[in-house]
């Protein structure tokens, strides 16, 4: 492959910048743009795996900037390729005119992604775990970036391989007693393997529900924040969000806007809200207090969580019962706010009735965070996730093990009721592997064949 070159750091101001070079060619171009200082150093080319030199970086009599370089030499580098990596001055321009200098030397300019798609052909990493790069990349939690450097170790790849040995065992055994009957095999007995492939799908089955996990850790849950004027929504906004940033008054309509915001919740692993403070429900007049509640009603419809925010010192009105018909069915959390005001009217029965989990807070009270952070944490299920087994990280992912568990299932349904042929079966098996093995681009014959001759001494 010919050798290619790239700006690794972030395309901004800063006190350095990396340009990587890998290829079997980057010390050789290295060579023509890196100058030692030392004039006693060895030569890039003849420079040690894993050290450094400092020197002028050149292109061609021009002198651009003093730096160092780093060598790595394949196979043990992140590409599995001779790698050299300049490390000049961090100013925009001059990356870009280090890079250009590589380029005239011999290198071509690397495509999106291609150093990690060069580990990945080279065998430094598999599929799962290139994708888990960008995972740790886009962090936005201690949780989510504890997950993604487990993933990156190869979590999730153990976890598929894991699986697929165990289903590749049965897929060969019955591979073996179809083709290979005259070798005197023994019978193949369908009770033996059903335990082993139903376990397997509840293995697939539950590695499918760690996705939804993943992404609300990922990605944050999409909330509205919502009830009728003066209930204390745009209060509970900036509790949640720590600072003033709704607008809080006595006077009803305040809120007119979705205000959003993305927040941390404390104490709960991580979980973040996309918060959107909305107009309070009411009839009104008002034209433009009209347009800011239907933009709540749509919010309400794309959120994927709801606050519903219920004064304690006033009895429920139209407008409550209102918001309790619109939000029914929908995935949402009962606020009781003003539990620190000595009058209670509010029938906390109705309430109860229509959710299934009631908080009373003051919103004016930080310690009231707990108990919300902690049954977001429920409905959402973050402690499921277990950090060292692998999670489903993006739809790529996702798609090859639902068609793995979709083929598995039919095969196990198969077995068990015996209506299906065991070629039938075998071919179901060995969909179900190709789905797996696509996570790391094994080939799901290849490997059944050799299994067949490794295990069952078909042939001698």
């Amino acid at each position: 492959m010919h050798t290619i070159a790239a700006i690794a750091t972030p395309n901004s101001a800063g006190s350095v910048a990396v340009i990587r070079i890998s290829g079997e060619d980057a010390f050789e171009i290295a060579e023509r743009v890196f100058v030692p200082v030392n004039s006693k150093e060895r030569p890039v080319n003849q420079m040690a795996g894993y050290t450094a030199s400092y020197g002028k970086i050149t292109d061609g009599d021009l002198e651009l900037d003093d730096g160092v370089l780093l060598v790595f030499r394949a196979p043990k580098s992140y590409t599995g390729e001779n790698v050299a990596e300049i490390t000049c001055h961090g100013g925009v321009f001059v990356a870009r005119r280090v890079l250009s200098a590589c380029i005239n030397a011999g290198a071509s300019l690397a495509e999106a992604g291609e150093f990690t798609k060069r580990a990945v052909l080279n065998g430094k990493m598999s599929l799962t775990q290139a994708e888990s790069v960008v995972d740790v990349i886009n962090s936005v939690s201690e949780q989510y970036l504890i997950c993604s450097n487990a993933q990156k170790s190869g979590s999730l790849h153990r976890k598929i391989n894991e699986i697929s040995e165990r289903i590749l065992a049965v897929s060969a055994h019955i591979a073996a007693w179809l083709d290979y009957q005259e070798e005197g095999l023994d019978d193949f007995e369908a009770d033996s393997h059903i335990g082993e492939l139903s376990d397997c799908r509840l293995q697939l089955s539950m590695l499918l529900k760690s996705y939804e996990v993943a992404a609300t850790l990922r990605e944050g849950i999409v909330t509205a924040i919502v009830g009728k004027p003066n209930a204390g929504k745009s209060t509970l906004m900036n509790l949640l969000t720590g600072r003033e940033r709704s607008i809080v008054t006595d006077i009803p309509g305040t809120t007119r806007d979705v205000i959003e915001e993305t927040v941390k919740l404390p104490g709960n692993d991580g979980v973040i809200l996309r918060l959107c403070d909305c107009a309070g429900i009411r009839d009104t007049d008002d034209v433009v207090e009209r347009i800011g509640i239907e933009y709540m009603y749509r919010q309400i419809e794309e959120a994927s969580l709801i606050l519903a925010v219920f004064d304690n010192s006033r009895p429920l009105e139209q407008d409550d019962f209102a918001l309790l018909e619109r939000i029914k069915g929908r995935n949402a959390v009962c606020i009781v706010n003003k539990i620190d005001l000595p009058d209670s009217s509010l029938d906390l029965a109705v309430l109860s009735g229509h959710f299934k989990n009631v908080v009373r807070i003051s919103a004016k009270n930080a310690d009231s965070l707990e108990g919300l952070s902690a049954v977001i944490g429920e409905i959402f299920d973050t402690a499921s996730l277990d950090l060292s087994a692998g999670f489903i990280a993006n739809e790529r992912q996702r798609f090859c093990v639902t068609e793995a568990e979709r083929t598995l299932n039919e095969a196990v349904s198969g077995l068990e009721s015996g209506e299906v042929s065991l070629d039938v079966t075998g071919f179901l098996l060995e969909n179900t592997l190709e789905s797996l093995y696509r996570l790391s681009g094994k080939s799901a014959g290849e490997q059944i064949i050799d299994e067949v001759f490794r295990s069952f001494c078909v042939g001698k």
